[in-house]
């Protein structure tokens, strides 16, 4: 764990140094500012994010680019249907020592070990490859040949995948989706701002990002994120927003009517430490309620799952979860 920052100064200038993040992903990505806040939040959050879209919205390169401008090792893998979990992970190769000749197996590391892993596609890999990512999002360690390897922080899996194509894909299972901390859902830019993607791309001047923050400065992010406030009401508010996604539980009739499985516990986590990281990044050090309405559809759109009924009416995740902070009350704090 870094250093947390203490003084005003130290808080000052790693805000500062935050801000050039964005600021660097913007000379290269155009738009997109609401998927853009949302991949730092789970960049602070220390949590994985899933970016969906269809072809050419930049998925991928708006990941490289914050590796770029993040001062850390980055690897990306393109997942295939013939990609195999040792590709992801490592595996074992016999080598000889030359002055001994003595033949010893030796852990070559895979492109897993990095701080930055680019899951290029994820959802073309069969569920067997996509299991070997399992342990490493959710315990940050592999474990090869009964040998437990700890990957160095900060880790992320920023994963990529296309929601329209249906041939040769895989659909990711629940146990994995919930290893996310977002679903971030990345839609087609405005008129003004294609016309910018134009002439950004197709003439000879390309825009360079420099790294701005080292590995040091996630680290002590994270941990003032951990430092956020949080009032009592808004904590019971997030319990009964995450209840009420339940059909068991919940008051909701678009929840009985539409949804099978609601959110666990850890939508729960996931709801507090992203609207957590958004305050950081705006500067503030209390949670709001607009904080937790922000981080509320990217952190439950993939921990709902609505029933037969809901697809064949075209009811989508999003919309169930719109009309639930519609209907529950908001809390009389000063802080919502």
């Amino acid at each position: 764990m870094s250093a947390l920052p203490t003084t005003e100064t130290e808080v000052d200038a790693l805000l500062g140094r935050l801000a050039g993040l964005r600021a660097e992903i913007a000379k290269v990505i155009v738009g997109q500012d609401r998927a853009v806040g949302e991949l730092l939040i789970a960049f602070l959050g220390g949590g994985h994010a899933l970016l969906e879209g269809v072809p050419g919205l930049a998925k991928t390169l708006l990941i490289r680019t914050l590796a770029q401008a993040a001062d850390v090792r980055f690897r990306r893998i393109q997942f295939t249907p013939d990609l195999m979990p040792t590709d992801i992970i490592g595996t074992e190769i016999l080598e000889e020592d030359h002055a001994s000749g003595r033949r010893f197996f030796k852990f070559h590391r895979g492109p897993v070990f990095a701080n930055i892993v680019l899951a290029d596609e994820i959802n073309r890999t069969p569920p067997k490859t996509q299991a070997a990512l399992l342990e490493a999002m959710q315990e940050h360690e592999v474990t090869y040949g009964g040998t437990t390897y700890p990957l160095e922080p900060p880790f992320f899996v920023l994963a990529t995948q296309n929601p329209i194509e249906q041939s040769g894909t895989y659909p990711l299972p629940e146990a994995q989706l919930d290893r996310f901390l977002l679903y971030i859902r990345i839609g087609y830019p405005n008129e003004a701002e294609e016309e910018q993607v134009l002439a950004r791309t197709t003439g000879r001047a390309l825009p360079e990002v420099a790294p701005v923050v080292t590995a040091a400065d996630i680290l002590a992010a994270q941990a003032l994120v951990r430092e956020v406030r949080i009032s009592d009401e808004l904590m019971r508010w997030v319990t009964r927003l995450v209840r009420a996604t339940r059909p068991a539980d919940s008051v909701s009739s678009a929840v009985r009517e539409w949804v099978r499985w609601g959110a666990g516990p850890r939508a729960g986590q996931a709801l507090v430490l992203g609207a957590k990281a958004r305050a950081v990044l705006e500067g503030r050090f209390a949670v709001t309620i607009p904080d937790l309405r922000a981080v509320a559809l990217p952190v439950l759109r993939h921990r709902v799952l609505l029933n037969y009924r809901a697809e064949a009416e075209g009811i989508s995740t999003d919309q169930v979860t719109e009309r639930l902070l519609a209907e529950l009350p908001v809390p009389a704090s000063p802080l919502s």
